[in-house]
């Protein structure tokens, strides 16, 4: 499907409508909590503000591309009438954060079109930060344009990870891979925001960031962000990135492949530092 650069314009300004609206409910709520569930696994947290926000860019989309598929973390997949369009929003990326009054947080809207990400915009509302991109317009923080960096080195880099909800559950678990980066870097970071991750790496903060156990609305708006700062996204292999297998892995492009190659390493690398000579040392 072919989409003019007017109208990705427009459905950028829909996202940016959609987040910054509830970007003003996450802002005035900061501290007034009043409900805090978890969603099946501990530590997946949502809190009544979630919802608020999520009901508030509902209602914006509804208004604006009535027809568009939407897929939302609290609310799953609403409509299926035109998935050729299918907008992938987070109302609250940073629950926990939010939850325990550490202010690290955004609100994601992403719009895939015929499965490929094209539109982006998160809104950091504590920094009043909003980043904006669709495809061939390049990317913005407040209107102005930003840009990936230029190490090409990692023992020059600084980058960024997570960890999935399912981590006391698995032994793939990303902590390998984050021990031996921080060993192989100038530091791993860890904010518990996916989008604010993916942000960070595109205006140059931060040079990479890799996680799994992501979702499609934890990320589709900021690879859209990554790549029009000059960035590149990919599964960890290299491979085009699949939403639905929820490895992501984004740099500055400069390190892609060596990035690439130390997660493969890293399995390798435990199993060498989990021997007794190594401990001992």
């Amino acid at each position: 499907m072919m989409n003019t650069a007017t109208e990705l314009e427009r459905y950028l300004d829909i996202a940016t409508e959609a987040a910054t609206a509830a970007g003003a409910i996450v802002l005035a709520n900061w501290g007034q909590v009043n409900k805090i569930q978890e969603k099946g696994r501990s530590g997946d947290l949502v809190t009544d503000i979630d919802h608020q926000a999520e009901k508030e860019i509902l209602k914006i989309l509804n208004r604006h591309v009535p027809h568009h598929a939407i897929l939302a973390e609290e609310s799953g997949i609403i409509r299926t009438t035109d998935n050729n369009y299918l907008w992938a929003i987070d109302p609250l990326d940073g629950t926990t954060n939010y939850a325990h009054a550490y202010p690290v947080a955004a609100v994601s809207v992403g719009l895939l079109i015929d499965d490929i990400p094209q539109v982006g915009v998160i809104y950091n509302p504590f920094r009043n930060e909003l980043f904006r991109a669709a495809t061939g317009s390049g990317a913005t923080l407040n209107r102005r344009p930003i840009q990936v960096s230029q190490t090409d080195k990692l023992s020059q880099s600084l980058l960024v990870s997570g960890f999935a909800y399912d981590r006391t559950e698995t032994t793939d678990n990303n902590y390998a891979e984050f021990c031996y980066l921080t060993h192989l870097t100038q530091g791993v970071r860890r904010s518990g925001s996916a989008s604010i991750d993916l942000v960070d790496v595109a205006c140059g903060r931060l040079d990479g960031y890799w996680e799994r156990g992501i979702r499609p609305w934890d990320v589709v708006a900021g690879i859209v962000i990554v790549q029009e700062a000059g960035g590149t996204v990919t599964a960890y292999d290299g491979n085009q990135i699949n939403l639905e297998e929820g490895r992501i892995l984004a740099t500055n492009g400069y390190l892609h492949s060596s990035l690439s190659q130390a997660l493969k390493e890293a399995s390798q690398w435990q199993i060498k530092f989990d021997e007794p000579s190594v401990r001992s040392i």
